[in-house]
């Protein structure tokens, strides 16, 4: 890495080009990466980001889908010569950032600039943990004996330890959580493989780096000071750009809250055992208790719900045994955790389980006594698991203090941050009142690339026949389309059973989430011809497929909130009891943002051309409908099908005339 006063003088020298010369015609961008092309918009979002930098403020930045706003708030920060964290929402978009644009932008510029991507412990792989995994091989099967074998094979050759690395091993295998660490069961400064720790090592090339690129779990998980031993990142940053910072709200929500679930309650059984096998043969008070917590786990479980679904705590408490149960475990945790506190001694590992245990305990008090006040507290089920949280209702005074502590600026950017050109919601609800706005409005042209189709005669969305309706309205459409379409729902049982009757009406090659990986239904969905994808939430964001192989995209309702998600009931009662408009001030506006990310999936590239379809008659039959509507990209509208077929035909022929 060049030194810190080599760095600086090459980027006071840089600072000598305006943002204009290098997003210009003739600038650094266009001679360097090939196909690239200047956008005002991207010039003027850049300009914004620079006077923001300079002058110490924040800003909160709306840019539409092709705005290009990645280029738009790396250079300046690279620029900048301030220590700078990047957040975004996801690994994946983690990776795409580090090893695709940031590249791009430092080559172009030729600025010996540094970055490291950081993502969080459960990422990297735990030596440690690794010899545990091979020393109890017997509870494997020949699956995971095989997976553990490509682990270890790959181990002698990382260099930073990130699972992402081992193709030959799934994501979402069991193998990964006995080879990799989390903040429970990581023993930290005292593990006997501390000099060669990945997660270890991975924070400390962080500090060292210019712009370090995180997700939001990770930016949170350090602001909410849950101290895993590595220290903290933001008291370093001058800069934090937070993108996709839509999901922002969420996340942190979540960090702030308490949560403990049945598997962590488990693994915690399952380490205890393992230590206890090692150097507490004769504590076999100790094994006993883990059993029989782990088998009142199980039993909790059946006093739950039996399908998957998240509900208030009230629920819980209304049914039989349920509180006798989990104040029985709490005195069994209790129990527990005297008896490590005794066993502690003989090995660091099991000193490790006593600290969990007794945070693992004091949840448990937590959620007996019931303390709301300002919270809410929930459970969600699984198949065979559950978990328990206790959430915020208003996170704003939290992050408002956290955020304007520092000296740094904050940036937060986004396609979907203001609904109807307005910013409230999500300003206030991170307490950025005093922030900057600004929008920048796609560069594609929605009147000539897209249409907007509204049925008629559809009943309301609460009628049971809804959904059938909705698909006799859209299999013309899918016809004129030649499939080659996205159908978002707003539930799973309307996805099911659309997916059941599009099979028995049309020949469409249908890829229904969950029959496969995300992943690979996209690459599918682009290799196949008349394709039709059915998704709900994970569909609505984040998936980006250009090109003729997605020509449509179908919303069947508007995405309204469910009131029945506990947490989303608790706020619209809090709002109710303090005189605010739940519906106006909350349900409106979060659809609203919803909607367009739905929306946004359509139109990916200058050349793309394609259908909207809007399926809820509240659109024309509710006032709020016109604020979905302005929200939007403005396009024509139409609720005759024959544009729609007229749309195709057009854009039908003039491929043709090109491909001539």
């Amino acid at each position: 890495m060049a030194s810190l006063h080599c760095l600086t003088d090459f980027k006071a020298g840089i600072f000598l080009h305006d943002l204009t010369t290098i997003f210009g015609a003739n600038g650094e961008l266009v001679n360097y990466i090939q196909g690239f092309q200047p956008r005002l918009g991207q010039l003027s979002m850049a300009q914004a980001i620079e006077q923001a930098i300079e002058k110490g403020t924040h800003l909160v930045a709306e840019a539409g889908t092709g705005t290009g706003k990645t280029f738009a708030y790396l250079i300046p920060a690279i620029l900048s010569n301030k220590k700078t964290i990047v957040s975004t929402g996801t690994r994946n978009l983690q990776d795409q950032i580090y090893e695709k644009d940031f590249p791009l932008i430092r080559d172009a510029l030729k600025v010996p600039v540094q970055a490291a991507v950081l993502k969080g412990r459960s990422n990297y792989l735990c030596l440690y943990r690794l010899e545990q995994a091979q020393i109890q091989t017997a509870g494997f099967d020949r699956a995971l004996q095989t997976e553990l074998e490509h682990i270890q094979s790959w181990s002698k050759r990382t260099h930073e330890g990130d699972i992402v690395e081992v193709s030959a091993v799934a994501e979402d295998s069991p193998v990964w959580s006995q080879v990799t660490s989390t903040a429970d069961n990581c023993i930290g400064q005292d593990c006997p493989m501390v000099a060669e720790c990945y997660p270890l090592n991975a924070r400390k090339r962080a500090q060292e780096v210019d712009i370090l690129i995180v997700n939001h779990h990770l930016l949170c998980a350090d602001w909410s000071l849950k101290d895993d031993g590595f220290g903290q990142l933001l008291p370093e940053a001058e800069l934090i750009i937070i993108d996709e910072a839509h999901q922002l709200v969420d996340t942190a929500s979540r960090f702030l809250g308490i949560s403990l679930s049945a598997r962590q309650i488990l693994a915690l059984m399952s380490d205890i055992s393992a230590e206890q096998l090692k150097v507490a043969s004769d504590m076999s008070a100790l094994i006993d208790l883990t059993h029989v917590i782990t088998e009142d786990i199980r039993e909790m479980r059946k006093l739950m719900p039996e399908q998957s679904l998240k509900g208030s705590w009230d629920e819980l408490d209304a049914r039989a045994n349920f509180s006798h149960a989990l104040s029985s475990l709490c005195d069994r945790m209790e129990q527990l955790f005297k008896l490590l506190a005794k066993a502690a001694v003989r090995s660091k590992g099991l000193e490790s389980c006593w600290k969990r245990c007794e945070e693992v305990w004091l949840c448990l008090r937590l959620f007996s006594q019931q303390e709301q006040h300002e919270w809410i507290q929930w459970f969600e089920t699984f198949h065979r698991s559950f978990s328990f949280y206790h959430t915020p209702l208003d996170i704003s005074k939290a992050f408002a203090s956290f955020a304007f502590a520092s000296e740094a600026s904050w940036v937060f950017t986004s396609a979907t941050l203001s609904v109807n050109n307005n910013f409230d919601f999500f300003t206030q609800r991170l307490g950025l009142q005093g922030a900057e706005t600004a929008t920048w409005d796609s560069p594609f042209d929605y009147v000539h690339q897209a249409l907007m189709y509204v049925p008629l005669g559809l009943p309301e969305p609460r009628d049971p026949n809804y959904t059938a309706c909705m698909i006799d309205k859209i299999i013309p459409v899918l016809e004129a389309s030649e499939g080659r379409a996205f159908i978002l729902f707003t539930s799973h049982r309307a996805l099911q059973e659309a997916a059941k009757l599009l099979s028995a009406a049309s020949n469409f090659k249908l890829l229904v989430q969950g029959d496969l990986p995300k992943q690979q239904m996209l690459e599918q969905f682009r290799r196949l011809d008349r394709a039709v994808l059915l998704g709900t939430a994970s569909f609505w964001e984040g998936v980006d497929v250009r090109g003729d192989a997605l020509s449509c995209v179908i919303i069947d309702k508007l995405p309204f909130a469910s009131p029945g998600d506990p947490v989303t009931k608790a706020r619209l009662e809090h709002m109710s009891a303090n005189g605010q408009s739940p519906f106006n001030e909350f349900q409106l506006p979060s659809a609203a943002l919803t909607l367009k990310q739905g929306v946004g999936r359509l139109i990916r590239d200058v050349e793309d051309k394609g259908v909207l379809v809007l399926c809820d008659p509240r659109l024309s039959s509710k006032g709020y409908g016109r604020v979905f509507i302005k929200s939007l990209p403005a396009m024509p509208i139409s609720q005759d099908l024959a544009d729609v077929k007229r749309f195709f035909q057009r854009t039908n022929l003039q491929k043709a005339a090109v491909n001539e």
